[in-house]
């Protein structure tokens, strides 16, 4: 038997709480995810899984089992880390996530150069507009925009999230260009659930102005302020990523362009230090030399906002 194998299965289905999800991750048969854990078991003298028709719980051989295994999982990618030579490829497959919005936009592209340049990867990217648990879903690193992490989170900062107020031409022309914050309370303005949903802070040579906001659209995902906004439905605060190539092209026109918004870090969020595999580190190099805190889209739109970015 296999028992490395046998091991990651169990530890797939436990983490999961389903042989059918846990063969789909592993791209594997349910027959065969049920017969590595049959074999793990002739193998511990124990059943680890209570399986019936409705669910699926650890037995108490299987709690006390399922921390040893994931110690030596643990220690099988430390091994291969401290064996590695210096000048090593990366090679393996990286699990993450990431938003809709910055995974269509860039994280897409940035993959696909990542495992171009390097034959012996893979990834395995899931999109998720939620905050994820590393462990429980088996992802090893969480790509997260934030104003700021919670505390006991292992991250490494990437780059740097800025936004701009957007609308289209067709919707200024109709409803008119506002020239100061103030002027954005008579607009339809199109918010996010999770950042400004009522309130917007301008900040100008060291003055803020804070204006509540209101409209008839609000999401969840920035993708969906985007095509709102260039259907011509209001102004929205999107983030830079997203809006740089429509504001290029003429399809988004830059509100208040004097102003600034306040801005995220973009990090990648992992589990351990002590234990991270070099596919994660060489990923993290990866992205933080490929972004790093003056984006490329953030360039590109600086002559339509008139600031300038940080120094690359």
């Amino acid at each position: 038997m296999d028992r490395i194998t046998a091991i990651n299965v169990f530890v797939e289905v436990a983490d999961r709480g389903s042989l059918t999800a846990a063969a789909d991750a592993m791209s594997m048969s349910r027959a065969m995810v049920s017969r590595y854990l049959a074999e793990l078991e002739d193998w511990l003298g124990a059943r680890v899984l209570h399986r019936t028709t409705r669910r699926l719980s650890l037995t108490p051989a299987g709690e006390a089992a399922l921390a040893r295994c994931r110690t030596i999982l643990d220690l099988g990618e430390e091994m291969r880390a401290a064996l590695a030579s210096p000048d090593a490829s990366p090679h393996g497959q990286i699990r993450i996530t990431c938003s809709t919005s910055f995974g269509l936009s860039h994280m897409a592209a940035a993959v696909a150069q990542y495992v171009a340049r390097y034959p012996g990867t893979a990834v395995d990217m899931m999109l998720i507009d939620r905050a994820v648990n590393l462990v429980e879903e088996r992802i090893d690193l969480a790509i997260r925009i934030s104003s700021g992490l919670d505390s006991g989170l292992i991250a490494r900062r990437l780059s740097e999230c800025r936004s701009v107020l957007c609308a289209s031409p067709a919707y200024l022309a109709a409803h008119g260009i506002p020239q100061r914050p103030q002027d954005l309370v008579t607009h339809n303005c199109l918010t996010h659930h999770y950042v400004g949903r009522s309130l917007w802070h301008l900040h100008r040579d060291g003055d803020t102005a804070s204006v509540a906001v209101s409209g008839n659209i609000s999401a969840n995902e920035a993708t969906v302020l985007q095509q709102a906004v260039r259907a011509d439905a209001g102004i929205a605060m999107l983030p830079t990523y997203l809006a740089a190539p429509l504001v290029a092209a003429g399809d988004l026109a830059v509100v208040l362009p004097a102003y600034t918004l306040d801005a995220m870090g973009i990090y990648g969020v992992y589990t351990s230090r002590r234990q991270m595999p070099l596919i994660v580190r060489s990923f993290l190099d990866f992205l933080a030399a490929r972004f790093g805190e003056a984006p490329e889209w953030d360039r590109a739109l600086e002559r339509f906002t008139g600031a300038e970015s940080p120094e690359a």
